[in-house]
């Protein structure tokens, strides 16, 4: 179909090279339910609902949210707009054809960097911040439901890191100060079917750069985390949004905070869809632990995307936090 990247064509040399013909572990893993936390309840238990956020940050890195109060009209008008974008001709895409007040790495796909089958994330995305969504003129009705979707999610996120921070004994007007609508954004995600599922990734194993990252996928499945030293399947509700630490949550919280290493799995038969939104600071925001003593130095956002950057092009991979141990 003329919407799918080119991966075997681009990726040829990779799949030729490939020689390990033992299957990956990805649909061997057990499904997990996540901890699951109402927040209507806030309103009336709300010292229990904070200690059960808490919780499940510390325990899992990451918990579903329910009466989070998107509501599931919206989510399904943006997963309609979604298809829309990604059902147009990769040509168009690729070329920025619909997107040229807006930045050339807002469409992505595959893995520019990877140098073997296991580096390779068989998905393709839209990278929007929550500033630029109002520059997206000949996209009406996808402008409007991201517009909506971004101011209630952002909403949402501020308010789940002011609890976090609270139960840190920190002040929460740090999110405020520096936690931005132009630094935070959305990735609308679409994993293909993949002809050889059993040797790629749909997204590469990988921790957040975020402080919080929020997702609503659709009922297909394919996202695991790592728990006690396995990866472990989540099972999609359809009712929750899924919610999971990032790495300046848990520099900010000395550890307290779990940023988790998640990945999704590629799919031979079915595609997937799924919108990810991320509570980021500014670059200039410091991002430092004020529980002692400190387990790793205090750094830039804007120093910790380069680092990233750099590791990922001459590795292939995020290396991440432990760059920045004391």
């Amino acid at each position: 179909m003329d919407y799918e990247p080119p991966f075997l064509e681009t990726y040829k040399a990779l799949v030729q090279n490939h020689v390990d013909d033992s299957k990956n572990d990805s649909s061997l893993v057990e499904r997990c339910e996540l901890p699951v936390i109402d927040l209507g309840k806030f309103n009336y238990e709300r010292d229990e609902c904070e200690k059960e956020i808490a919780e499940a940050a510390n325990k899992w890195g990451f918990f579903q949210v329910v009466n989070h109060g998107i509501s599931q009209e919206l989510l399904k008008s943006l997963e309609f707009e979604q298809k829309k974008l990604f059902y147009q001709p990769f040509v168009n895409k690729s070329a920025k054809f619909n997107f040229s007040s807006l930045s050339a790495k807002t469409y992505r796909w595959g893995n520019p960097f990877a140098t073997n089958l296991r580096q390779l994330s068989w998905s393709e995305a839209f990278h929007f911040y929550l500033s630029d969504i109002s520059w997206m003129d000949q996209h009406h009705s996808m402008r409007s439901s991201l517009e909506a979707f971004a101011s209630r999610v952002f909403s949402l996120a501020k308010s789940l890191a002011e609890i976090l921070a609270f139960n840190l004994n920190t002040k929460s007007n740090y999110f405020r100060e520096n936690c931005l609508p132009k630094s935070s954004y959305i990735r609308l995600n679409r994993y293909p079917p993949c002809p050889i599922s059993s040797k790629v990734h749909g997204l590469l194993p990988h921790s957040d750069t975020s402080f919080l990252t929020i997702v609503h996928q659709d009922q297909v499945g394919g996202l695991q985390l790592m728990k006690d030293g396995k990866w472990v399947g989540v099972k999609p509700n359809p009712q929750a949004l899924v919610v999971n630490i990032g790495d300046f949550f848990q520099a900010f919280s000395n550890g307290v905070y779990k940023s988790i290493k998640h990945r999704v799995v590629a799919s031979e038969k079915v595609e997937r869809f799924s919108v990810a939104f991320f509570y980021c600071p500014s670059e200039e925001a410091v991002i430092e632990s004020h529980i002692k003593p400190a387990t790793y130095r205090k750094f830039t956002s804007r120093e910790y995307r380069q680092q990233t950057e750099k590791d990922v092009k001459q590795t292939g991979d995020k290396v991440g936090l432990s760059r920045f141990l004391l």
